[in-house]
C-alpha cells in the first residue's frame, strides 16, 4: 500500500459528483510526469481541436462529437447543438407518454418491458446503464438464434413489450436478424411489429426508411458523428434509460462535469491525463501489460464488457497515423470484487506480472435495507470494503501495480462522470501513442470476411447435387479452399441443409444435395 504521502501526491478528486483517482500504488514518479508533460499538453490542445470540431476520422471524413451529447453549446455548427436538445425533449416526451399508457400496446394495457436488440456500444451502454442503475432491459446483441430465442421465451409478454432497434446505418448484420426474428415472432403471435417497434439510426438509413414507411411508434436520431462504442449518452442509452425510469439527465450531468475536470490544462490535476500517463507507464506505452478491471460493486460487473470495446476497439491499431506498423493496444479484462478473489487474483499475486489492477471502490453502496452484522459491529460492506483494501495491500506486496477509482456512491451522476473520465483517457492516450481511436479497420475487415463465408455458402448450395463429393472435389469446383469448404459444408450438414457422409474424418467426408435443400 503507498504513504499517505504517495496518496496525497497521486490522487485527484472531483467534488461533486464525488469521484476520486487514487494513483498511489500504480508506482508513478515526479520525474517521469515532468518529462511527459509537453506531450500531454500536445494531447489536450488535440482533445480541444476535436471538441472544436477537427476532422478526427479521415476514414469516414467525419467529426467526433461524443463530447456535445452534454454539452451542446460545444459543438461546432447550432444545427448539431439543435438537433442533440430535439433530441432530449423527444426522449423526454416520449418516455413520459410510455409511462403514462399514452403509447401502448395494442390492447390498450401499457407495455410493460423493454426489448433492445443492437451490438456492440448499441448494446453494451444501455445494458451498463439498466444494469448499474437499477433497470430491467431484455438485450438482444447477436445472431444467434439459440440466444434469440431463449431471450424471446423469457419476456413476460411479447404483447407487451416495446421493441428498440438500434443502428446507426441500418445494415448492421446482428441487429438487421435480431429485427427480422422479433418480426417473425410477432406475427406468429399475431401481432403487428411495427406497431411496438422504434428505431434509433441515422437520417435517411435502411432502417430509417423502413421505419418511416411501416410506420413505427417513433424515429430518434444518431448521427454520424457518434461512435457506437461513445455513443451511450446519445439516445441509444439515454431512450432506455429514461424508459427504464433511470435519471438519464443525471448521467449527462456527471459526464458534462467530468469533461470539464478533464479539460484542465495542468497535467497533474486532470484525472484523465493522469490516467492516460499511468496506462502509457505501466504498459511501457504499448500495450504489454493488461487492465485487469475489479470493480467492488455488483451493480458494475458488466462495466469491464463496457471498457474492453471503448478502450481495445479505439486503441487496438495495427498503424499509427503516420503508416508505421505499430500493432498497438491495451488489453481489458475483469469481472468484479471479491467474486475474483476466489478466481483470478491467485494469478494476479503470484503468477505473470502482465497486467495492472483496476478497483472500483464504492464508499456508500446503497443496500436500500438496514445493514445488519455479520458479526460483532462487522457488515456486509464492511466486508466487501475490507477485500478491496486487502487484495489492493496484497498485490502491492508483490510489487503489482494498481490503480483505484473511488465513489461516493453510485448513481447517475456519478456513473456518467466515470464514463466519460475513461472516454477521455482514452483520446489522450490515443495521442500520446500517436494513432487514431476513431476508427476499427479490424472491425470492418471482419465483417467482410463474413460476407465472402455467406457467399461461398450461397455457392456451395448451388453446386452439390444427388452425388456425394469430397471436400477437395467441391473446392476445386468452386475455386475456393478445402478448408473453408469443410467449416461452411459441415454447417450445412448441421443445419439440414445439406446431407452428409464419414463427417468423422474430414478427408473422407462427402456432401450432396439434401431432400430439405432450399437454394
Amino acid at each position: 500500500m503507498p504513504t499517505f504521502e504517495q496518496y496525497l501526491a497521486w490522487r485527484v478528486a472531483l467534488p461533486q459528483p464525488a469521484v476520486e483517482l487514487d494513483l498511489g500504488d500504480a508506482g508513478l514518479r515526479d520525474e517521469d510526469l515532468e518529462a511527459a508533460e509537453p506531450r500531454l499538453r500536445d494531447a489536450l490542445r488535440a482533445m480541444a481541436m476535436l471538441e472544436a470540431g477537427a476532422l478526427a476520422n479521415p476514414d469516414e471524413g467525419r467529426m467526433v462529437g461524443h463530447y456535445w451529447l452534454r454539452a451542446p453549446e460545444l459543438a461546432p455548427d447550432p444545427a448539431i447543438a439543435a438537433a442533440i436538445r430535439a433530441s432530449w425533449e423527444q426522449i423526454e416526451a416520449f418516455a413520459a407518454d410510455f409511462h403514462a399508457g399514452a403509447i401502448a400496446a395494442a390492447d390498450g394495457q401499457r407495455f410493460r418491458d423493454v426489448l433492445l436488440i443492437g451490438i456492440g456500444g448499441s448494446a453494451l451502454g444501455p445494458q451498463l446503464l439498466a444494469d448499474a442503475l437499477g433497470g430491467r432491459l431484455h438485450v438482444l446483441d447477436n445472431t444467434d438464434p439459440d440466444g434469440i430465442n431463449r431471450t424471446l421465451a423469457a419476456l413476460p409478454s411479447l404483447a407487451h413489450t416495446l421493441v428498440l432497434v438500434t443502428s446507426k446505418s441500418g445494415s448492421t448484420v446482428e441487429t438487421r436478424n435480431g429485427m427480422l426474428e422479433v418480426n417473425a415472432a410477432c406475427r406468429r403471435a399475431g401481432l403487428h411489429f411495427p406497431a411496438q417497434a422504434v428505431a434509433i439510426t441515422g437520417h435517411g438509413s435502411t432502417l430509417d426508411q423502413l421505419a418511416a414507411r411501416d410506420r413505427w411508434l417513433a424515429r430518434f436520431p444518431l448521427w454520424d458523428w457518434v461512435g457506437g462504442r461513445t455513443s451511450v449518452l446519445s439516445p441509444v442509452g439515454l431512450l432506455p434509460a429514461a424508459l427504464l425510469g433511470l435519471d438519464w439527465r443525471g448521467l449527462l450531468r456527471g459526464a458534462a462535469a467530468m469533461d470539464v475536470a478533464t479539460r484542465e490544462p495542468d497535467p497533474s490535476q486532470n484525472p484523465a491525463t493522469l490516467l492516460a500517463h499511468a496506462w502509457f507507464m505501466l504498459t511501457g506505452g504499448h500495450g504489454r501489460k493488461a487492465m485487469v478491471m475489479l470493480p467492488y460493486a455488483d451493480r458494475l460487473v458488466l462495466l469491464s464488457r463496457y471498457l474492453q470495446q471503448l478502450v481495445m476497439e479505439s486503441l487496438g491499431k495495427r498503424h499509427d497515423r503516420q503508416g508505421n506498423e505499430v500493432f498497438q493496444g491495451l488489453t481489458v479484462y475483469g469481472n468484479k470484487g471479491s467474486t475474483d478473489q476466489h478466481a483470478y487474483v491467485q494469478q494476479l499475486r503470484d503468477g505473470l506480472p502482465d497486467f495492472f489492477a483496476a478497483f472500483v471502490r464504492v464508499l456508500d453502496p446503497d443496500q436500500g435495507a438496514p445493514p445488519i452484522e455479520v458479526e460483532p459491529g462487522v457488515t456486509s460492506a464492511d466486508c466487501l470494503d475490507g477485500f478491496y483494501q486487502g487484495t489492493r495491500a496484497a498485490l502491492a506486496e508483490q510489487g503489482r501495480a494498481s490503480l483505484t477509482l473511488t465513489l461516493q456512491r453510485l448513481d447517475a451522476t456519478t456513473l456518467g462522470a466515470v464514463l466519460a473520465l475513461f472516454e477521455r483517457s482514452v483520446g489522450l492516450y490515443a495521442e500520446l501513442i500517436d494513432i487514431n481511436a476513431y476508427h476499427q479497420p479490424g472491425v470492418e475487415a471482419g465483417k467482410l470476411a463474413a460476407r465472402a463465408v455467406l457467399e461461398l455458402q450461397h455457392r456451395l448450395l448451388a453446386a452439390v447435387d444427388d452425388t456425394p463429393r469430397d471436400v477437395v472435389t467441391l473446392a476445386q469446383r468452386l475455386a475456393a479452399e478445402p478448408f473453408a469448404v469443410w467449416q461452411v459444408a459441415r454447417h450445412l450438414v448441421a443445419s439440414g441443409r445439406l446431407r452428409g457422409e464419414d463427417l468423422a474424418d474430414p478427408a473422407l467426408a462427402r456432401f450432396a444435395c439434401s431432400p430439405s435443400l432450399a437454394v
